[in-house]
């Protein structure tokens, strides 16, 4: 079950922005939605959600109008199939830029353009009036003295890499040498940075096992399966650093330094079809909150330890239109109707420890809008069958609050899902529940997944495959299960 709307909600999406810096996390804003919210609406959720730098794919006027004066910087796309038009005339470009770029700054605060998206790999026809687009923008740029404050990039696909691993071995595809160099040679003149859709959901997936889930996750993996470049000796403890590190070394390979990479797309599906079981909603709030926690640390790549990289997660809503599997119409946080698809909070999450077990932050608790009948079921099979540890729960003890069913349910709910999910357990409790990365824990009533120690399991537990049970533990469980309802019975009057 998702949350409410999102200003009822009280799970909130706090995308953290710059840091001291300058490295930031933003979001791409797709169009292909049957029902998208209206500009005001998008921009509301932005502010509401502290987001403060957007990737549109398009020159949208209403939603430039609605940006203005939000201090928001905005990534404005010239779409692909503008690009020809653009591509072969200097007056087309002069036109696009006075129309869409001059016409809403400084109001609106346009810091990129991304000329088309992919072009390269999705458009090949397209390859010859690539650069000239990018010449003829810029050159309309610095006519209108737009230039310092503009730059222009166009996004690649990691399909331009033939092969990304090792990274130091990365080259672009060789059939388009003579365009990367021009492009690459454009980014070095004008101080304007390369631009990735980097998306280790999809590495992971064409791999077909080579790599384990854990690397496409950033979670710790195997001692015994470390991944190391054999050539430079750099571990790489995650799919997006050797993604990255692959775009640096292909330069390089072209004779380039000391272009920046920005990440300009990188997220994970939250709903896959019967051959996607990987796309699901625990994942896509793990990748995306240990993501953050990778950009916000402000650290490089192994190969480029000093330069961080800032990225846009894709994307803000789920867009029903996008042909192709199910997956690809599920990338969203958030549903067209404004309900949230899960509820991903990045707190301090930029300065916070690492967790040994790759879960911190990600906790499955009880929806405050459930009714309660379905709730206290819930609760009662967690504590019962469910082998949750609910002591924590128990009046007198931390987590007890006679008064507040939901954070009762909450604290059984994702004990029980901390213990079991390595072993299947899911986070459901008919459809009472949702993952989210908000912490609930409060006071002494530490929840698991929180980065400091929990009072109801250590981590082993918490955290690996379910625990063996013999007749006499579960006896106590049921029996502590039975005190629990009598108590909730009493309270609540049910």
């Amino acid at each position: 079950m998702v949350p409410g709307k999102w200003e009822r909600s009280i799970f909130l999406l706090v995308l953290l922005f710059a840091n001291a810096s300058g490295v930031y996390v933003g979001i791409n804003i797709g169009n292909m939605v049957s029902n998208l919210p209206s500009a005001a609406d998008i921009v509301s959720i932005l502010k509401t959600q502290q987001i403060k730098h957007v990737r549109l794919f398009d020159a949208n006027h209403q939603m430039l109008g609605a940006l203005a004066n939000t201090g928001i910087d905005v990534m404005l796309g010239v779409p692909n199939d503008q690009l020809l038009r653009i591509g072969n005339s200097r007056s087309e470009a002069a036109d696009w830029i006075n129309k869409n770029v001059a016409a809403f700054v400084p109001e609106t605060n346009i810091t990129y353009i991304a000329v088309g998206n992919e072009i390269l790999t999705s458009i090949p026809n397209a390859a010859l009036v690539l650069v000239p687009a990018m010449q003829f923008l810029q050159s309309a740029l610095v006519a209108s003295n737009l230039n310092s404050q503009v730059k222009v990039s166009s996004p690649l696909s990691m399909d331009m890499i033939p092969k990304s691993f090792p990274p130091s071995t990365a080259t672009f595809n060789s059939s388009w040498n003579s365009v990367m160099s021009q492009y690459l040679l454009f980014l070095k003149n004008t101080g304007s940075p390369l631009m990735v859709n980097a998306q280790p959901y999809y590495g992971y997936i064409k791999g077909q096992g080579i790599y384990p889930l854990e690397y496409a996750l950033f979670q710790p993996l195997n001692p015994n399966n470390q991944i190391v470049d054999p050539n430079t000796n750099f571990y790489y403890t995650n799919m997006f650093d050797a993604m990255v590190d692959a775009a640096y070394y292909s330069m390089q390979s072209l004779n380039f330094t000391g272009i920046p990479v920005i990440v300009t797309a990188s997220g994970w599906p939250s709903q896959g079809g019967a051959n996607e079981s990987d796309a699901t909603v625990d994942n896509a709030l793990i990748y995306n909150s240990n993501l953050v926690h990778r950009v916000l640390n402000n650290s490089g790549t192994p190969s480029q330890p000093t330069t961080a990289v800032s990225t846009y997660i894709y994307e803000l809503f789920n867009e029903d239109l996008r042909p192709g599997p199910v997956s690809e119409k599920n990338w969203g946080i958030f549903f067209s109707n404004e309900t949230a698809v899960y509820s991903l909070s990045f707190g301090n999450q930029a300065v916070s420890k690492p967790d040994p077990t790759g879960l911190v932050g990600v906790f499955c608790v009880a929806n405050p809008s459930a009714d309660s009948n379905a709730l206290k079921k819930g609760l009662d099979w967690a504590c019962g069958p469910g082998e949750a540890n609910c002591t924590a729960i128990l009046p007198g003890e931390p987590c007890y609050d006679a008064s507040n069913l939901v954070a009762l349910a909450s604290y059984a709910y994702n004990d029980y899902y901390h213990r079991m999910k390595a072993s299947g357990g899911t986070c459901s409790f008919g459809n009472t529940a949702m993952i989210s990365s908000t912490n609930p824990s409060h006071g002494s009533c530490i929840f698991a997944g929180s980065s400091g120690p929990s009072n109801s399991t250590d981590s082993s537990s918490a955290f690996g495959p379910s625990i063996s049970y013999g007749v006499s533990q579960k006896l106590q469980l049921l029996c502590l299960a039975l005190i629990l309802q009598i108590v909730l019975c009493y309270l609540f009057d049910i």
